[in-house]
């Protein structure tokens, strides 16, 4: 049997046609609320996948050290530069 077609509000965005994406979008909560609700579950979501695993590596660790590097690396380009 197939399954039935998943709400466009239940979507990912992966999932999401272009011509459905405005409509996904207006879907969304923007309130402070909401955007703070995305980063913990996205920070929940990237713990439990790199961190909180039974045989763990260096993998999650070294991404976060290494997306520490880039960005202090961005804050002071502008110094660098004159």
């Amino acid at each position: 049997m197939a399954q039935p077609p998943v709400p466009l509000k239940d979507m990912k965005l992966l999932d999401v046609k272009l011509g459905q994406l405005s409509t996904w979008l207006a879907m969304r909560d923007f309130t402070p609320g909401g955007i703070v609700g995305a980063f913990r579950r996205g920070y929940e979501r990237y713990y439990n996948k790199y961190i909180n695993v039974k045989k763990g590596g260096l993998g999650g660790i070294s991404m976060v050290l290494a997306g520490y590097v880039v960005v202090s690396y961005i804050w002071s380009y502008s110094h660098l530069s004159k």
